[in-house]
This record gives structure tokens, sequence and C-alpha cells, in this order.
């Protein structure tokens, strides 16, 4: 027999940040920077498995997950999940080119094929990177889980992120017997997935992180809440809710840095995003979509916003922000000092 929930699950336009009284004079007060060490459930200390950064990371997408939004993105300290679609050559390629990859800020994206399983061991051979990520659509199959203690015991010294799930038994069997050090937390919420649509399953994000980070923290891991922020507001409330890391796929898109040409519709200009399991990515990447499948992406034209530069300090200083009202220090202290409350408004729209 079919189970309800009644509890109301939240996602972030429900809710907002109750401000509290600060002792914090200035936004560049705000230390936005963390200093992870995920050695913690390891009998042997390596010092790649020690982390330093901005915790947000850029969607390991065709067009977030590349070598020009590193560039842009590495210089505050933030994190590129590069797309799996980039072969060996093309990271030798980058560097021989003379670029450099600090293998703290990139990650080397995989699914859980043999043949993505030999190419992430080829491409780990010619270049130094820390991070690891696994990424399907659908987290919840033991497969996934099997993937991932295969290339956690193959390699101690990484730091594994996997997913995507949304519920708390996933996010501990995840950590538990795969070996994951960060659950990628998200069932639908991007603003190019319709997985919600085709196949009525999610779990509203705001929720979705709180009990996921709950879950995690409890067992000795960590979550990063992947999809569904709009603005900066949104991650604020995505690190209130306990999240460690925030991954923005369309918000980093449709800027100078992002691959494909500018569209010019009615004297506007957009540039394409679309999502890893869209019909246009399928066909792409693997010339076809198989018909035993249907698209859970959609191609979107996003009105073109120029420098990457721009969007990355807007997002840096509403997060900064965000802290200054509620008396957090460092990003880290945040879920202490959030309270949300429900709403029934968050945004006056009368002149938009």
């Amino acid at each position: 027999m079919p189970k309800i929930i009644t509890e109301p699950q939240l996602d972030f336009n429900n809710v907002l940040i109750r401000p509290k009284r600060s002792t914090l004079k200035s936004r560049s007060d705000i230390t936005i920077t963390c200093d992870i060490d995920f050695n913690k459930n390891t009998d042997v200390v390596y010092e790649t498995r020690k982390w330093h950064g901005v915790p947000i990371i850029s969607a390991n997408m065709d067009t977030t997950g590349t070598f020009e939004v590193y560039k842009v993105l590495s210089k505050h300290k933030i994190i590129t999940a590069m797309n799996k679609f980039y072969k060996p050559s093309d990271f030798v390629d980058f560097e021989i080119n003379g670029n450099t990859l600090d293998p703290n800020l990139f990650m080397i994206s995989t699914g859980i094929s043999d043949e993505n399983y030999a190419q992430l061991r080829i491409i780990l051979q010619v270049v130094k990177c820390n991070w690891i990520c696994i990424d399907i659509a659908n987290g919840y199959i033991q497969q996934f889980v099997h993937f991932c203690r295969k290339v956690r015991d193959l390699y101690p010294d990484k730091i594994i992120v996997a997913g995507n799930v949304a519920t708390r038994e996933m996010v501990e069997e995840l950590i538990i017997n795969g070996g994951v050090d960060i659950v990628k937390i998200g069932i639908g919420p991007g603003s190019a997935c319709t997985t919600r649509m085709k196949t009525g399953v999610g779990v509203p994000q705001l929720s979705a992180i709180m009990e996921c980070s709950d879950a995690a923290h409890g067992v000795g891991g960590r979550i990063v809440a992947d999809g569904g922020i709009t603005c900066p507001g949104d991650m604020s409330k995505a690190f209130g809710a306990g999240s460690d890391f925030v991954m923005v796929g369309g918000q980093f898109a449709g800027h100078d840095e992002n691959p494909g040409e500018i569209v010019v519709e009615n004297n506007k200009k957009y540039k394409l995003f679309y999502g890893m399991s869209s019909k246009h990515a399928m066909e792409k990447h693997y010339g076809k979509m198989n018909n035993y499948r249907s698209s859970e992406g959609r191609l979107l034209k996003i009105l073109y916003k120029g420098p990457l530069n721009n969007t990355v300090e807007d997002f840096l200083g509403g997060v900064r922000s965000t802290c200054t009202y509620i008396g957090a220090k460092q990003i880290k202290d945040m879920p202490k000092c959030t309270t949300f409350m429900v709403v029934s408004q968050q945004l006056n729209k009368t002149f938009i």
C-alpha cells in the first residue's frame, strides 16, 4: 500500500532566513574559504585529502564543467567539476598549451560503465588531480554503490564525490559502504532537468539538504547541494540548511567563457544551456537517444551575461552579506546561525 508523508517538504522559494543581531562590521570580515580534512575515516593520512578553498563547485555539465570556466573559478579558489566527456588528451593538451591545473580545484568526472572506469584510470595517470566525481542521474541503484567502492579501493588518496540522491538512507549507504566523502544531493531541482515532470520522482531541495546533511554528518561524511540555485540567496539558504558545498549549473552558464555561439533573437543575446539527460545531450555525445528512455532534460536559451567573473563576485558578495545578517563569521558557521521562516512570498515582483 502506498505511503504518504504529510509533513511539508520545502524548497528554497518557500523560506526566508530570519535576521539576527550581529557584531560583524563589514562583508569584508567574512571568511568564505574553508579548510577541510577528509582523512577522518581513513587509517592513513593523505595530504591530498586536505583541502582549502571556497566550497562552491561548477557543475560537470558541457557548458559549465570546462577548462575556460576553470580559469575563472580557480582564481577565486572555487572548484570546477570537469565534464565527463573530456578525454585524457584534452587534459594533456591544456597543460601543454601553457596552462596549469591546481589538483585541489578541479574534479575528474566519470559515469559507472566499464569504459568510464578505464578512462578514469588513464586520465589519472596523465594528470594530477585530488578529486573524483562519480555522477549518474539515479544514485539509488546498487551498481552505483559497488562502483564507488571500487574507485575508493583503487584511489584511497582521492576525495570522492558521488550522486545524485535525495534521501537519508542512500547518503548513509554511499558513505558507509561506498566509501564516498561527499554525497551529491538533488533529484530534479535543476533548471534544465525535467526528471520530476517525466517520472514524478523528487524531493524539494531545501528539505533534501536538511535531511541528507544530518545523515551525512552523523556518519562522518559531507554533502554537496546540486541544483535549484536561482540567485545568491538560494546559495546562502543551501549553506544555512547544512550543505558543506554547493554545486551551480545554470547560474554559471551564459557567459563569455561558456562554450557555444551567441544567438540573437529580437535584439536580445542568448547562449544555450542543456541538461545532460536531455535529448540534445544524448544525440551530441552518443549519436542518439535510446528508445527505452525519455529525455529528462531541457535545451534552454539563457540571456547572455558577459564575463563569468561578474556573476561569481555577485554570488560571493551575496553569501558574505547573508553572513553579516545572521552573525556568521565564516561559511561553516552558517547552519548554526540560520533560522528559516516559511513564507507565502519572498520577493515583491510588482515591477519585474
